[in-house]
């Protein structure tokens, strides 16, 4: 106890000493920090924090304008709030804004940021990018994994059918399919059937904490010199979800490891695992790659192709249960495109406009993650005329830029409209700075390609299979919960009927 007292102590004296030199020294002829509100000594803003960060943040950006600063606790924090900035932030000086500011559950998650999305800009982060977009992400890859992800669909379709008048947890289902999907890409030629859906129940159970963990607020962020203490127990937390996220990758990867040795007899296509652990064991110099950043990938695949993007099937079908005439044109557009004696194919997706500028609306309103991994640039700069020293917290602030009413025409109405007459904005690629919902330059999500498909497939099918209605006497609750996904506040329900001409469309 005393040892915590005088860390304290210390922290707080540090902090004294570092603000008063700082307001005596100056820097001459550099550009002043932004703008922002005034927090108290020490602790900074975190005192006036409230529970809704988002609207907090949308506030502060109409009060100060496209950039300002906060400090939370010991730490400056930059939050970027117009497409100007955006772009000289991941665009223009990409380079020097391209790391990650990892909190203590991120380092622990992705073993000291060995992963893709929290590594440093290094040659190890764009050889597992590499890797990673060869393997599973390019058109070649894609397409020969499109059976196996219409494989999928076809099951959740059958699984809705057979229970249909029953309340569907969208989230749930959703969830389900997308992690299936990403297992089979991942070892579905090592794990499979019931042993597959065994692993699967594994995952679930602890992939959604593990991400929820990640947005908790930790006072050791904060406040580092108090990290060793682990006062809160993130830290401790996040390594008991690691560790049973390890248990399953040890069992598959001794499985893949026999079948490469020959004592499992296996045909077909490699997996994505199987590649990894060859280009460990050459020991290739233009390829190097650890157990530990194998680990690290499966980590990243799992989480972010599964987590996120059910959550915007989620509130896809919240915005559309909201909005009985944007279903019902969705709806109409399944019909003449797909027709009631057929199901729906990947390759109907590109004509289903109407359904996409809904995604598209979708995710304007609920960006799957509102502000963004934070950045950090690695050396100090200057954005929009003021300094951003080296180390800050920078958040891009996607959530209020995508709603900013000098953008959007009634940025708060649900219009998907907008998407089907303004090609500008319809573009998940990062190129228009006022639209990022897979984020932007090198950081952008790099499994948008797979995410892209797999939301329009199934939400496609869902919506083409069955008419939806909520429970008697429920209403649709658009409220959300932000931690570093944003989340439905509650789970959406829907009732669903069979749709089709056959009951064989169902199979």
């Amino acid at each position: 106890m005393d040892q915590y007292y005088t860390a304290i102590i210390s922290a707080l004296v540090m902090c004294i000493i570092w603000c008063i030199k700082i307001s005596l020294n100056p820097a001459r002829g550099t550009p002043p920090l932004p703008p922002g509100p005034r927090g108290l000594p020490i602790l900074g803003y975190l005192p006036f924090l409230g529970n809704n960060l988002l609207h907090q943040f949308a506030d502060l950006a109409q009060r100060y304008g496209p950039i300002y600063k906060l400090y939370l606790g010991n730490r400056l924090c930059v939050v970027i709030n117009s497409p100007t900035l955006v772009k000289e932030v991941v665009r223009d000086q990409d380079s020097i804004f391209a790391n990650r500011d990892a909190n203590i559950a991120a380092l622990a998650a992705s073993y000291g940021g060995k992963d893709i999305s929290f590594s440093p800009l290094n040659s190890d982060w764009r050889t597992m990018r590499k890797i990673l977009v060869r393997e599973v992400l390019s058109n070649n890859s894609l397409q020969g994994s499109y059976n196996l992800r219409k494989e999928e669909v076809r099951k959740a379709i059958n699984r809705v059918y057979k229970d249909a008048g029953k309340p569907v947890h969208f989230g749930e289902l959703s969830f389900r399919t997308e992690l299936n999907v990403i297992m089979n890409l991942l070892w579905g030629g090592i794990v499979e059937g019931e042993e597959c859906e065994r692993v699967g129940e594994k995952v679930r159970e602890v992939i959604t904490k593990l991400v929820d963990l990640l947005g908790k607020p930790n006072i050791a962020d904060f406040f580092p010199v108090l990290a060793r203490f682990d006062i809160q127990g993130v830290k401790k937390e996040m390594k008991g979800y690691v560790q049973s996220m390890e248990r399953i990758y040890d069992d598959v990867i001794a499985r893949c490891r026999k079948m490469s040795s020959g004592e499992i007899k296996r045909e077909g296509k490699k997996d994505f695992l199987q590649v990894l652990l060859e280009l460990q064991e050459k020991e290739d110099p233009e390829m190097p790659i650890s157990l530990r950043q194998i680990k690290a990938i499966l980590m990243d695949v799992v989480g972010g192709g599964t987590d996120t993007s059910a959550t915007t099937i989620e509130w896809v079908m919240t915005d559309l249960l909201n909005n009985p005439k944007a279903m019902e044109k969705v709806q109409k557009e399944l019909w003449e495109v797909v027709g009631l004696n057929n199901i729906v194919e990947e390759s109907h997706t590109p004509k289903l406009k109407y359904l996409d500028a809904v995604v598209k609306e979708t995710m304007r309103l609920h960006p799957p993650v509102p502000l963004l991994v934070p950045r950090s640039p690695n050396k100090t700069s200057v954005i929009g005329g003021y300094t951003v020293p080296k180390g800050t917290r920078v958040f891009i602030n996607v959530g209020w830029i995508q709603r900013d009413p000098s953008i959007w025409d009634s940025p708060s109405e649900f219009k998907p409209e907008r998407f089907l007459h303004d090609n500008e904005k319809c573009d998940f690629s990062g190129n228009n700075f006022h639209y990022l919902p897979f984020g932007s330059g090198r950081r952008i999500c790099p499994g948008l390609p797979l995410a892209e498909k797999m939301l329009m497939h199934l939400l496609a099918s869902l919506l083409h299979s069955f008419e939806w209605k909520l429970p008697d006497g429920e209403t649709v609750n658009m409220s959300g919960t932000f931690g570093i996904v944003l989340r439905k506040s509650t789970t959406l329900l829907a009732i669903p009927s069979p749709r089709l001409s056959e009951p064989n469309l169902y199979a």
